[in-house]
């Protein structure tokens, strides 16, 4: 590329940037709550909904131990409280219904960007104890990325991590992902599809900043339909499935071990079900 050519290109990537981070906090900023939240039973408004949520207990409530699978069907959780089995520590997290059935549900429609979750302080202190300031310090670097921790998982490093996810709404993401070896100072990876995108990515977030490690197009994720997301890790092999089908595959640098949980991306409403982490024997 001859030198002259240069300085345009990055002027016009650098303005396009900015363009594009304008219009997503632009339209973050519009977006307001609405006044029915479809997860929840009529008669309940939004504004009950968050006072009952910041009087609700998210005290730890550890999984006990078998032999088989941890598995959270957030069949006895309260429906419109904090999830009794996840901390949920960016965005939006409550129990809602899918019908009958009782779901997991993160709703990026009703918090704005770089807001965490209520009580953070003390969630990140029933997370890490002593250590709580350091994963504070990187949290709110990346609160544009709701996500909530998993109870009594507190070392995982080889086995599967599976979920069932619904994308119901959402204009900039419908994003739902398998949060992995999160670190007390908040360092994480995340494998997530996106019903908007139709992709599977292997995302690093490091000291706050995010990075595409492996990029997968081309993988079906409809809108509004029950689909089926699973991690499993082997040593440093991480492979990615989506429907029964795997499509990612990479090598880390380095061998997990950390807490899991669910992640989401800016104004997703997504349902979440029977989240299960079975760890390998060692």
């Amino acid at each position: 590329m001859k030198k002259r050519y240069v300085r345009p290109i990055l002027v016009t990537v650098i303005v396009a940037g900015l363009v594009a981070a304008y219009v997503i906090d632009d339209v973050m900023r519009s977006a307001a709550a609405p006044d029915k939240l479809e997860y929840l039973p009529s008669g309940v408004t939004a504004g009950e909904t968050v006072k009952r949520i910041a009087g609700s207990s998210w005290a730890s409530t550890a999984m006990a131990a078998t032999s088989g699978p941890t598995v959270f069907d957030f069949a006895t959780e309260t429906v419109g409280a904090d999830p009794a089995t996840f901390l949920g520590v960016v965005g939006s997290w409550t129990i809602g219904a899918d019908g009958d059935n009782k779901v997991l549900v993160v709703d990026g429609r009703r918090w704005q960007k770089g807001k965490t979750s209520a009580g953070i302080a003390d969630k990140a202190r029933v997370l890490y104890g002593g250590r709580y300031a350091e994963f504070l310090d990187n949290v709110t670097a990346f609160a544009y990325f709701p996500y909530a921790v998993a109870k009594g998982i507190d070392d995982f490093r080889e086995g599967e991590i599976s979920l069932r996810f619904k994308p119901i709404d959402g204009r900039i993401d419908q994003a739902a992902g398998i949060l992995f070896d999160l670190k007390p100072n908040g360092d994480y990876f995340t494998v997530r599809a996106n019903a908007l995108e139709n992709n599977l990515v292997l995302w690093q977030f490091k000291q706050g900043k995010r990075s595409s490690v492996k990029w997968i197009k081309n993988t079906p994720t409809p809108s509004k339909q029950w689909q089926n997301l699973k991690v499993v890790i082997k040593g440093r092999d991480v492979e990615g499935w989506l429907n029964g089908t795997r499509y990612l595959q990479h090598t880390l640098s380095a061998p997990v071990s950390g807490k899991v949980g669910v992640w989401s991306k800016a104004d997703s409403l997504v349902y979440i079900d029977d989240y299960s982490v079975r760890s390998a024997a060692r």
